[in-house]
């Protein structure tokens, strides 16, 4: 059992590329946190990330990494997955890495369901390229690009999922430090892929979205809320007003991608290909 964060901590000589006061430093360690108290085997676990400062946190984390290129952390991640399906995996981005530049993926990750767990550190600006608006940046919020205010519709990432019918959707906001963990053990759990939105402040480019606005502008899940009702959690994710956080959508037992091309645990590169009867009883399940 790990007794604490050190197994997971970086040296104390690791140069940090995050600003003071960044909600990237409270994700990491709610994210550390429950690794810890997940006890995963850090050998068995694997990070992986596309471009940006939010896409830096595995560099960040004792433990096997994978930094790919803007926007295509989830199929490198779908490559591990099916490389060796036994490994803990876990996706890391921002909101511009994943819903921006990533957006085909994040779409065709959920229909296949690869059992990945994504983290998305959402502070609704980008960062590592100097504040311009990113698909979650509300209406009317001025950036250097956009001088006179953004006119686009924000992108509704927990509706979109639900929408896809993914199978785990949650939303958390990093200041809330114990709730995000919870909810980061949660998604490690849960067998398939786990969405999990992260609301968080960027102290230098974002002015709008501060600790106080999201202290605001959130509130918890109603406490009779029940998550296996797709229709109410959709009705959550898109309501108006304050942001309701926790676990909005979860749908036990949908088939992973692995399941369904990888014979269960079996590296795709070693799985016997089926014979017609067995690919024809595979289709017959969906139908």
């Amino acid at each position: 059992m790990h007794d604490s964060l050190d197994s997971f901590d970086m040296p104390g000589t690791t140069d940090m590329a995050w600003c003071p006061g960044c909600g990237n430093y409270k994700l990491l360690d709610s994210l550390k946190r429950a690794l810890t108290l997940l006890e995963i085997d850090r050998t068995r676990l694997v990070m992986v990330s596309g471009i940006g400062q939010a896409a830096k946190a595995p560099q960040y984390i004792n433990a096997n990494m994978f930094n790919g290129l803007h926007g295509r952390a989830l199929p490198a991640a779908l490559g591990i997955r099916l490389a060796n399906p036994e490994l803990t995996l876990i996706v890391e981005s921002g909101d511009g890495d994943m819903y921006g530049e990533g957006g085909n993926h994040f779409l065709h990750a959920i229909r296949r369901n690869p059992d990945i767990t994504v983290i998305v550190h959402n502070n609704m600006v980008y960062g590592l390229t100097k504040g311009q608006a990113s698909p979650t940046s509300c209406r009317a919020m001025t950036t250097p690009v956009q001088v006179k205010g953004v006119v686009s519709e924000p992108f509704n990432p927990a509706a979109v999922a639900i929408a896809l019918n993914a199978p785990f959707v949650a939303r958390a906001y990093a200041g809330n430090e114990e709730e995000t963990t919870s909810i980061i053990m949660e998604a490690i759990r849960f067998k398939g892929t786990a969405i999990v939105d992260v609301l968080q402040p960027c102290v230098v480019f974002n002015a709008l979205n501060t600790y106080t606005w999201f202290s605001e502008h959130t509130i918890s899940v109603p406490e009779d809320h029940d998550p296996d009702d797709r229709t109410a959690a959709f009705a959550l994710a898109v309501q108006d007003g304050p942001m309701p956080l926790g676990v909005l959508y979860r749908k036990e037992g949908r088939e992973t991608y692995e399941e369904m091309v990888c014979c269960g645990q079996t590296p795709l590169h070693l799985c016997k290909a089926p014979d017609e009867v067995e690919f024809q009883n595979m289709l017959d399940r969906y139908r």
